[in-house]
């Protein structure tokens, strides 16, 4: 949520200056000339300028086939011809979530790459754990229409990246100004990506178009199919027209308008990425002392993300609309949700509000998902306890009352600004930097050129010099009954409380290649504002 830095990335590099950037904002994180991200029901566009290159980028998901499609349109402002390199990357998993989460190097070992030139495509699959198994074959293409050069493929992400790097400024970016390199097109790697380049010469004033189309299918044959049919520039504009209809049938579908989709993805993105604006009061939580297991006398598995809608004004029914509406857009759009409907009217024997909400969720899209997973449930505050009250609060990503006009207005309330400390100001300028001075030598046994013992074998020392890295990450492990720690020569690290796999203090990344780190210790000059870190990383 803060940093926004995974995903499938493309960058873009002019082969006569080395200048290079990306199609997005993400991951080299440059600002460019001018820049604008547009969502629409059925794709997503971004427009931005750089060094006289305007790129648009739209993307879209085919709804006949397990595609995503990347149609990339490059206009040159230029006075000149310019040759641009269009590079893809993206990482394979293809894997649930959790599997991925719990040991992501271990479980990238199984995957296997195929670098298949004749059809400018990649190959991905995953060995599966028995003969039975039933495992997804992913494939990623790249065509550039009237393109001269053929592409080129890379699979292994220790290559593409470079050792102590990452996707803000990968190896495979580092060619001369000049030349354009191609990609190794080995296959194979413990640690794969799905990477393709592409050179495209684009004359002054004219547009220069590449597709990148990334799919799945259940076996190879099939795959190898939709990679066929999608060479067909036919195709891929059919595919964008396409997702646009079905768009508005989905509008059609559950009765709303383009506006309210973007209020809903609003709101689903508070549900996906819990937000302190949207959630209950910081005391609602803190006296929550009930946990995931006492939602399931409710019926709630607690596995879902939580929509709690509190309604108590029989004239505040249109916030039930919005909800139900809300969640069933989620679903048709593959979020799944459980919308809790908590009734905070006494009213007693009557119970008219509760008819009411008994009658609009009948008669909505809902209906049939009345008490299920992933569906609608209907609760009486009076006939819960205060710890129940709190507890559903609490698990709630999105907590929405009935005290606001629209839930347009709630949407857009803010809280007030946190103070912040005046921005710092350097005293004097730094003068220019001197040369790093060489490291005193130390005498080692058993030295391997980087690292090597003291003579009295009680220590390890790993001498680096300025940009030089070990192969890989070089650990020390410091632990106790009931503590421990995991610290890089980069200095990455992570902490961990009675038992390293299920309970991470801090996060545990275990990357090879970045050798990123959720734990950092910074200095700072406070005359000149110069600040590093006390290790190699994250700022050396």
């Amino acid at each position: 949520m803060v940093r926004d830095h995974w995903g499938s990335f493309v960058y873009l590099r002019d082969v006569e200056t080395a200048e290079f950037w990306s199609a997005a904002f993400q991951p080299t994180c440059r600002t460019g000339e001018h820049y604008e991200a547009i969502f629409t029901q059925g794709r997503a566009e971004v427009r931005r300028r750089d060094h006289k290159i305007e790129t648009h980028s739209e993307i879209c998901v085919s709804p006949e086939d397990d595609v995503e499609i990347r149609r990339l349109t490059m206009t040159n402002f230029a006075s000149q011809a310019r040759r641009i390199e269009v590079t893809s990357y993206a990482e394979v998993v293809l894997a649930p979530q959790n599997a991925d989460m719990a040991h992501p190097v271990f479980d990238k070992l199984f995957v296997r790459t195929e670098v298949l030139a004749d059809r400018q495509a990649l190959l991905c699959t995953r060995r599966g754990r028995s003969p039975t198994d039933g495992t997804p074959w992913m494939f990623h293409a790249i065509v550039a229409p009237g393109a001269t050069e053929p592409p080129s493929f890379e699979t292994d992400r220790a290559r593409f990246l470079g050792r102590g790097r990452t996707t803000a400024n990968p190896a495979a970016m580092d060619a001369p100004a000049g030349r354009s390199l191609p990609l190794s097109g080995a296959a194979g790697a413990p640690d794969p990506i799905a990477a393709a380049r592409q050179v495209v010469e684009i004359v002054p004033d004219r547009a220069g178009v590449v597709f990148l189309v990334t799919g799945v299918a259940e076996t190879r044959e099939a795959a190898l199919a939709l990679v066929d049919k999608y060479h067909d520039r036919h195709f891929v504009d059919r595919a964008f027209d396409m997702a646009w209809s079905h768009s508005q049938i989905v509008l059609r579908q559950i009765n709303v308008t383009e506006a309210e989709t973007q209020m809903f993805g609003r709101l689903a993105g508070a549900m996906l990425f819990a937000h302190a604006l949207h959630r209950a009061q910081p005391g609602v939580i803190a006296r929550n002392s009930l946990g995931p297991p006492d939602l399931w006398r409710f019926g709630i598995s607690g596995d879902l993300p939580i929509l709690l809608l509190r309604i108590g004004d029989l004239q505040r029914l249109d916030r039930l609309h919005d909800a139900l509406r809300a969640h069933a857009y989620w679903r048709l759009k593959g979020l799944a949700t459980d919308l809790v409907i908590l009734n905070e009217d006494f009213s007693g024997y009557r119970a008219t509000l509760n008819d009411r909400i008994v009658e609009t969720v009948a008669a909505g899209p809902d209906a049939g998902l009345l008490d299920k997973p992933g569906g609608v449930f209907i609760r009486r505050v009076e006939n819960l306890s205060e710890e129940d009250r709190v507890l559903l609060q609490a698990a709630a990503r999105v907590v929405l009352p009935d005290t606001a006009e629209t839930l347009q207005e709630q949407l857009d309330h803010r809280v007030p600004p946190r103070r912040l400390p005046p921005p710092f100001r350097a005293v004097r300028a730094e003068s220019g930097r001197k040369a790093a001075a060489p490291l005193p030598p130390r005498e080692r046994i058993f030295s391997n050129g980087l690292g090597g013992f003291t003579p009295d074998g009680r220590e390890y020392v790993v001498t680096l010099e300025p940009g030089q890295t070990t192969p890989a990450p070089w650990v020390n492990v410091i632990a106790g009954p009931h503590l421990g720690t995991v610290v890089s020569e980069s200095g990455g690290m992570y902490t961990w409380a009675v038992n390293a796999h299920e309970f991470r203090i801090t996060p545990w990344h275990n990357d090879p290649v970045t050798d990123a780190s959720g734990e950092a210790f910074y200095l700072r000059d406070e005359e000149t504002g110069r600040f590093w870190s006390t290790a190699p990383l994250p700022a050396p």
